[in-house]
Order: C-alpha cells, then sequence, then structure tokens
C-alpha cells in the first residue's frame, strides 16, 4: 500500500482556524444560552419576590380590615352599654355612620389605612346591622392592595343554655325532667308563639356549670332529655337519673355523647337602668295596653289575695340594696301578665315568689325577664316557688337561685348556682339562644367581597370621605 501524503502545511493551519471558530461559536451560543436562563431566573426571581411581598400586603390588608370591623362592633357594644361618647369620631347622617382609620405604617414607605360603614348606627329590636369594611395598604411601587368585607351583627343572648350556672347546679326531687322546645322556629316574632307540649319536645334541654370541680352538676335524679356540660368535673347522676337523646340506645343510661367536661362561658354583669318614672306605690295595675312603659320603686310586697296586673311592654326597678327585699309575693297573691304584655324586672335587692307565683299568659317565656343586678357574688337571693306553670327567664350571674314546685318551669336561668327542689319539669325555650333586647352584638356572617360585580357596587359608599 503506498504511503498517505502529508498536507501541506496550510491546509492544516486551515483546519486548526476552523475547529477554533466552531468552538468558539458553541461557546457563544452556550453563553447565550446561560445568559437568557439568567435573565429568565432573576425575572422570575424578581416576580416571585414581587408576588410574596403583596401577598404580604394581602394578609397585611386583610388583619387591618378585620381590625376596622372589631372598631366597628365595639362602638356598638359601647352604646348599648350606655357610653355616651361610644360613636365618637365617626360621621353619621342620623341612621348610618362612617369613619375613616388611617397612618398604619408596614414599614418600607407602606402605609394603610381602613374604611368602616354601618348601615344602622341605632339598631331597634331585632335589628341585623351589616357592617362594610375597606381596607387598603399601599406600597411605595406598584397598585394598592385591597381587601373588602362585610359582617353581618346580631345580638347576643344570655340565654344560650338551660340552666347555666357560674359554680353548681343541683336536684334535689325524686322526678324531675330537662327537655327543650322551640317556642319560635319560623324566627319570627311576629307569628303567633309555639308552646309547650309533648308533641314539640326536643332534646336540647341543656344544664351546664362553670366550675371545675365533681359536684358542680348535681343531677341525682333527673332525668335530661339533652346535654350536660361541666368546666371539668364529671356530672353527679344518680341510680334513676340520666342523660339521654334521641339517638341514644336503649339500654343506655348515661349518654357520654352528650355530656362534655370543657365548658366555658362569659357571665356578663347586668345592672339598673336609669330612667322611669319614680313611684311611692304600686297600684293593682302598672302600665298602659300598647304601650313601653319604664318605672322605678323601693319594692314591692304583694300578700293575702292581692294582684299587680302588668299591661304593655313594662320595665321595672326595684331600688331596694343588697340584702333588703325588693320583691316578696305570698300568700294568694300573683302578678299578672296577660297575653300581649311583658315585664322585665331588675334589681339587686332579694326576690321571693311564692303564692300563685307569676301568672304568664303568653306563650313565649321571654315575656317575663327577671334580672338580679348584685354585683357580689352569692350577694343575691331568688326564690320561685309554686305548683303552677311558671314562663319566664332568670339572669342573676351573682345570684342564688332557688326553684320550689312540682309544676312546670319554662324558659331559662343563669345564676350563680341554681337549686331545683321538688318534682318541676323544666322547659328550655331554644327560641332564646336567637333572641337579645338590649344584649351586646355579636358577628353571625363574615364574608370577603371578592368579585369585580359586588365590590363595584359597594364601592361608591367610601368615595368622599
Amino acid at each position: 500500500m503506498p504511503p498517505i501524503p502529508d498536507l501541506p502545511h496550510s491546509s492544516r493551519r486551515a483546519r486548526a482556524n476552523a475547529q477554533r471558530g466552531a468552538v468558539l461559536i458553541v461557546a457563544l451560543m452556550l453563553m447565550a444560552i446561560i445568559a437568557l436562563m439568567l435573565g429568565s431566573y432573576l425575572s422570575l426571581s424578581l416576580n416571585s419576590t414581587r408576588q410574596a411581598q403583596r401577598s404580604f400586603y394581602g394578609i397585611a390588608a386583610l388583619n387591618l380590615v378585620e381590625a376596622g370591623v372589631e372598631e366597628a362592633v365595639w362602638s356598638f357594644n359601647r352604646a348599648t352599654g350606655g357610653q355616651a361618647d361610644a360613636w365618637t369620631g365617626w360621621s353619621d347622617n342620623g341612621v348610618s355612620a362612617w369613619r375613616k382609620f388611617s397612618g398604619f405604617d408596614f414599614t418600607k414607605n407602606t402605609a394603610g389605612s381602613v374604611q368602616v360603614y354601618t348601615t344602622h348606627q341605632k339598631p331597634g329590636a331585632g335589628a341585623q346591622p351589616r357592617i362594610l369594611a375597606l381596607a387598603s395598604v399601599n406600597p411605595p411601587d406598584g397598585a394598592p392592595v385591597t381587601r373588602m368585607i362585610e359582617v353581618t351583627l346580631r345580638r347576643r343572648s344570655f340565654f344560650a343554655g338551660g340552666l347555666v350556672a357560674k359554680n353548681t347546679v343541683s336536684f334535689s326531687g325524686t322526678n324531675a325532667s330537662v327537655d327543650s322546645w322551640d317556642s319560635d322556629p319560623d324566627d319570627d316574632p311576629t307569628t303567633p308563639a309555639v308552646p309547650y307540649s309533648a308533641g314539640v319536645r326536643r332534646a336540647g334541654g341543656s344544664v351546664a356549670s362553670g366550675s371545675v370541680e365533681n359536684h358542680a352538676v348535681l343531677l341525682n335524679h333527673a332525668n335530661i332529655w339533652g346535654h350536660v356540660a361541666t368546666g371539668g368535673g364529671e356530672p353527679q347522676v344518680g341510680t334513676h337519673g340520666s342523660i339521654r337523646g334521641p339517638d341514644t340506645p336503649a339500654d343506655m343510661r348515661i349518654d357520654p355523647r352528650r355530656v362534655a367536661t370543657d365548658f366555658n362561658a362569659d357571665f356578663p354583669p347586668v345592672f339598673n337602668p336609669e330612667h322611669g318614672t319614680h313611684l311611692l306605690t304600686v297600684g293593682d295595675t302598672l302600665g298602659t295596653v300598647g304601650e313601653a312603659t319604664a318605672w322605678r320603686t323601693a319594692g314591692i310586697s304583694l300578700s293575702g289575695n292581692k294582684t299587680l296586673t302588668i299591661l304593655g311592654q313594662v320595665t321595672l326597678v326595684l331600688t331596694a340594696g343588697p340584702g333588703m327585699s325588693a320583691l316578696d309575693v305570698t300568700g294568694n297573691a300573683t302578678i299578672l301578665i296577660p297575653a300581649g304584655s311583658s315585664l322585665a324586672l331588675f334589681t339587686e335587692g332579694n326576690v321571693k315568689i311564692a303564692g300563685k307565683g307569676i301568672g304568664n299568659a303568653n306563650a313565649r317565656p321571654s315575656s317575663f325577664k327577671l334580672f338580679g343586678t348584685s354585683q357580689s357574688q352569692g350577694g343575691q337571693d331568688i326564690q320561685v316557688a309554686g305548683n303552677g306553670a311558671l314562663k319566664g327567664v332568670v339572669y342573676a350571674p351573682n345570684g342564688h337561685v332557688k326553684i320550689n314546685g312540682n309544676g312546670d318551669v319554662m324558659g331559662a336561668v343563669v345564676a350563680d348556682t341554681i337549686t331545683l327542689v321538688g318534682n318541676a319539669d323544666f322547659h328550655y325555650d331554644e327560641s332564646l339562644a336567637r333572641s337579645g333586647d338590649n344584649t351586646p352584638f355579636g358577628i353571625v356572617k363574615w364574608r370577603e367581597i371578592t368579585s369585580a360585580a359586588e365590590r363595584d357596587l359597594y364601592l361608591p359608599v367610601f368615595k368622599g370621605w
């Protein structure tokens, strides 16, 4: 085989130059790709940072808008408590109220503000005012971050449970029972109330104590058709007692699903209203049919065959002090509340209702309210006795309440201690948990307004202030 001839020197140099040129092109292409990737990464990183920052501002705006709502709720509840300066700083037109809170500093030249608007500054009975709030966080660059929410308020109830005590609830009868019904199932006070009967009986009868002691709830031989709750101890149930519901197995006397040991509740104080016409004595009637009236007197004592008839919607303040007798009904005496009338009684003195007691012709127990206003724990005794039906509610967070009788007791009781003597059947009215006349407001509905259509609908409310 003949030898392969050598290439000329010039040809070898040209081929080497071509190879170096190819390497340079590849290197330039790799550098371009790396530059493109680096630019994309930097752009992605910058966008991620901006998104994280706006997400942070979005959370800050949500916190801010909720704080604005809390300011409005605080003003509502201060007004309920009689604070004259509850709405100081707010603008209003006699119906609605509005206010802007500004100057919130989120550092890095970022400031925030929140505008709050209420639909009813002075809501009437049963009203559910709404609050609209718009918060804005304004960063130094980029568009403002805004959040808008709407909440609906409703008055809280003092009577979310049937028998509720700070300390002890005890039954001493041999055949007492607790259950529930709903006197207002359509949640419309203008429709006729539903009276209690076996046909509308429900398993919502609740007994609760905030105490952690094992003797806090002494059911003994009482039969609870509902729930029992304590602050930590176990309820004490006798051999003939029970805690049951419609889903409880027939052979089970104490249903553990209906017993809770983590109960906790607030017992806000109540005070005597300051208004009312002063009376030296009270006659046979009090009030005017079809009208709301308010009265004040030191105390009332009814004995023999005396009768006091309540006409219209009456608020009565008994000004007798702690330890003194404010209301004493004995013998065959009675306080009558005809259908369509109501009585709200306030006192920090002692109450004893015996004789024929309270004759309430209304189906709704809320037509008779007894508020114990003593501010000293255990500083008030309230005794209710009788063998007939008693329809009413008692709220005495610092009082000792004793119910003695063998009839039906319909309504709710909240006290420091509650004692039930005899074989009375207690029926809790579940509608009481949804009612409140002059109680603090709470939020029953919360929603964020996010759609453009809804925002456009509400944004005019926030313009110009």
